[in-house]
């Protein structure tokens, strides 16, 4: 053997020796296209065990491997890396997905570049592949693409070096109305999403110190030449080895409209309040305190508006009896609302007027709170019950009146008196219960003295703790509230109605 093919065997074992621990995968061919000798990385980022499994050459490999670009676009076997270094092709960085013809599931991802090692005149000599296994960095790339287009936050990322744009999601062009190709590769001096930036220098400045841009209220360009108000933020990240700054956008037109039509409603709402000649008082739920009324509240209560607001319900006493308001803001507090209870209600002259309050509950400003509205019934009130006080008057212990009559009188008087917890039958005395049922017979006070034997100066006594018991005025309303109730039920279908 002569001492050049000596030495260039013992160049070759020496080279083999060197590169078959790197970590790198190295596949050395001659130029005839055979695969003369591949180190253990190169194997096993073929998932195989022996040289023979890669195949004799690079037509047999193409036979048994199948190469894909990240696109998922397959590699015609022309184009293959062994290929193309076999027709001494120089070549670097060049991303496929490896998969084996027999187990096409098991997918590697290798960055594969070309050495041509040429002899002392410059000719090739061996061809060499070298690859590296970068799997797990472009399964994490694919995670963080999936991540990247589906979350539903406008987002795009611009590479730093020369701040164009490298990637956009669905949500960003959707917001915008800017297709893929009119975002990709474009400069970030074209689509400035800091132009109208309220911290437009902040901004310029976080992102020449590749630092977080906080969050800020913007304007961007649409392509149809309209704008849109956003928030922007950045947040820096490394991508492919590049500096890069992924900014996340928040569309505000849906929140300003919502605002505008809350604004408009407010405003509506506010008018209303202002306007209607209906009294009516706002307070919180939790402590009744008043945060407004309206003016007719104002001049029907003859309250000034520092009297007012500010002060509870409670304090204010605007409600005349105690156990009224109380039993008022309970319904109110267990059901939300109520409707048409009648009340007394006092103004700051202490007259008295008859009211019936409807109520419900409303939220202002995020707060629970409650919406009183007073309807004075006072003219209305005294109308009716000084028209049945004077058929009382000229019919007074006429036992023919018609029942019929007495009822609808008594129910007019009902309707006219506050709503206040009805009395029990169990609450009157015998002797009372048995002046009730004369009553409800239609006897006056001299009749029931001389069935029961008693004077009249007493029964009369009897009559008026009855009255008061079972909260009624009159004859007529004690035979309804009775009969509401089913008591003396035979007495009353034994007397003819009259």
């Amino acid at each position: 053997m002569s001492q050049e093919v000596l030495t260039t065997e013992t160049n070759r074992r020496q080279l083999q020796q060197i590169i078959a621990g790197l970590s790198d995968g190295v596949i050395l061919l001659e130029l005839d296209k055979s695969i003369l000798w591949a180190n253990e990385a190169a194997l096993t980022m073929h998932g195989v065990s022996t040289i023979g499994d890669l195949g004799s050459n690079a037509d047999e490999y193409a036979k048994r491997f199948t190469l894909r670009y990240r696109n998922n676009h397959v590699l015609p076997p022309d184009n293959y890396p062994i290929s193309r270094v076999a027709r001494c092709e120089a070549f670097n960085d060049v991303l496929i997905e490896v998969s084996s013809v027999d187990d096409p599931e098991r997918v590697w991802v290798h960055s594969v570049r070309s050495m041509v090692l040429t002899d002392r005149v410059g000719q090739p000599e061996s061809l060499v592949l070298i690859m590296s296994d970068v799997t797990d960095w472009a399964n994490a790339e694919l995670r963080f693409e999936k991540t990247f287009n589906a979350n539903p936050a406008p987002a795009v990322i611009c590479r730093l070096s020369d701040l164009r744009y490298i990637k956009v999601n669905p949500g960003f062009l959707e917001m915008t109305g800017y297709t893929r190709d009119q975002v990709i590769g474009t400069s970030a001096y074209e689509i400035d999403i800091f132009e109208q930036a309220d911290q437009r220098d902040l901004a310029v400045q976080r992102l020449r110190d590749v630092a977080t841009i906080p969050q800020m209220q913007a304007e961007l360009r649409l392509p149809d030449g309209g704008s849109k108000q956003v928030i922007v933020a950045g947040q820096p990240l490394l991508l492919n080895d590049e500096n890069c700054m992924l900014f996340s956008f928040v569309d505000m037109e849906p929140r300003r409209r919502v605002e505008v039509a809350l604004r408009q409603s407010e405003e509506r709402f506010a008018k209303a309040f202002r306007l209607t000649p209906v009294p009516i008082l706002i307070c919180t739920a939790e402590k009744q305190e008043v945060i407004d009324v309206n003016q007719a509240f104002l001049d029907t209560l003859a309250y000034d508006s520092d009297d007012v607001l500010g002060k509870t319900v409670t304090q204010l006493s605007f409600i005349h009896d105690d156990g009224a308001r109380t039993r008022l803001l309970s319904a109110l507090a267990k059901n939300g609302r109520v409707d048409r209870v009648d009340v007394p209600v006092r103004k700051k002259d202490e007259e008295l007027l008859e009211c019936a309050v409807s109520a419900d509950t409303v939220n202002i400003h995020d707060t629970s709170c409650y919406l009183l509205v007073l309807m004075d019934m006072t003219e209305r009130k005294r109308t009716e019950l000084e028209l049945v006080a004077a058929i009382e008057e000229v019919m007074k212990d006429a036992s023919w009146f018609s029942r019929t009559l007495i009822e609808k009188l008594a129910n007019v008087k009902k309707i006219n008196s506050p709503q206040l917890p009805s009395a029990s039958f169990t609450d009157l005395t015998a002797r009372e219960r048995d002046v009730l049922g004369l009553i409800c017979e239609g006897l006056a006070d001299k009749e029931i003295a001389a069935r029961l034997k008693l004077a009249p100066n007493t029964v009369r006594n009897h009559v008026a703790t009855v009255y008061s018991k079972i909260d009624v005025h009159s004859r007529s309303e004690a035979i309804v509230w009775a009969r509401e109730r089913g008591l003396f039920s035979g007495e009353w279908g034994t007397k003819g109605q009259r």
